[in-house]
């Protein structure tokens, strides 16, 4: 088994916290998943959230890319379901 440390717990506003000694190497501001079982607590590091990619600044970076004319394009065009109600209304 590892090494043994003692902590000591003190109150912390409305919680209870537990001052982990430095020889441990944790770096401040880590998330820790505790997990309560029958013999005392179990802490986990938690794991880090999957990273996603931000397109949202993507649309400028390409200023050469221009969209597809009408003619080119492989699909066709269909008219809006406005452009549908807007007809029945002046055809009623």
């Amino acid at each position: 088994m590892g090494k043994e440390y003692h902590a000591k717990s003190f109150r912390s506003g409305n919680s209870v916290a537990i001052r982990m000694p430095a020889a441990l190497g944790i770096e401040p501001g880590a998330e820790w998943v505790v997990i309560e079982q029958a013999d005392g607590l179990v802490l986990r590091p938690k794991q880090a959230a999957r990273r996603t990619i931000d397109v949202s600044g993507f649309a400028g970076k390409a200023p050469w890319l221009k969209p597809l004319p009408p003619e080119l394009r492989e699909f066709e065009e269909r008219p809006s379901t406005i452009a549908a109600r807007l007809a029945d209304d002046k055809a009623a």
